[in-house]
């Protein structure tokens, strides 16, 4: 049957059920508005920047983390696309918040990209694929506002940088400005993977050096 096909969450929707909803179904909805309020501090978003992003007004937002406002399939589809997470995972995820990272990859420039982290601002953390054989043409430095940070994990990975042409193994990394004309891609035939830490707004990547035994 065509309902039996629906996605758990579409039952916990109201107007998805004619006779209405039981108690699971209103507890869900009432665990909406916190899981709504955790997913948007954690992004260090404010409702006005949410607003904009989703087209949905401020005050409607507010009395949705409050709990004073239903939620709605209109309104949680922009909302889950804006924060990165599954209509499932608003509706159903447990009150306490689910620790696992549900990552999705991102496919841009003929690399693979899964995000690490979502908080907006600050530091972005990402794992980077380039596969084997990528076809990326000769190298076409580009510059932007930030800086990078990155560690490559398996393959060789060639990072073109002002006038340098570097190679760099597994467990190497490099740092720099991304204002520096920069381009990467495989340094031969097999994959690169690659950790990227980024900040829009030009932070560094500290490493904290382990204090010398006396």
């Amino acid at each position: 049957m065509a309902g039996s096909a629906r996605p758990q969450w579409q039952s916990r929707l109201p107007g998805w059920q004619a006779g209405g909803m039981d108690d699971e179904s209103e507890q869900s909805l009432e665990a909406v508005g916190p899981r709504l309020r955790a997913l948007r501090k954690q992004r260090a978003t404010t409702l006005t920047e949410l607003s904009g992003e989703t087209g949905i007004s401020v005050s409607t937002l507010s009395r949705l983390e409050s709990g004073s406002r239903k939620p709605t399939l209109e309104l949680l589809l922009p909302l889950a696309k804006a924060h990165g997470v599954t209509l499932d995972e608003l509706v159903d995820a447990p009150p306490t918040g689910d620790p696992r990272i549900h990552l999705r990859p991102v496919q841009r420039h003929g690399m693979t990209m899964l995000p690490l982290t979502r908080r907006a601002g600050g530091i972005q953390a990402f794992k980077l694929i380039i596969p084997a054989n990528a076809e990326r043409g000769e190298p076409d430095p580009q510059t932007h506002e930030g800086y990078e940070w990155l560690y490559v994990l398996n393959g060789r990975l060639r990072l073109v940088l002002g006038e340098h042409d570097l190679l760099l193994s597994p467990g190497e990394a490099a740092e720099f400005d991304t204002r520096v004309p920069h381009w990467f891609g495989c340094a031969d035939a097999q994959a690169v993977e690659f950790l990227s830490l980024f900040g829009k707004q030009g932070e560094r990547a500290h490493l904290r050096a382990k204090p010398k035994e006396t």
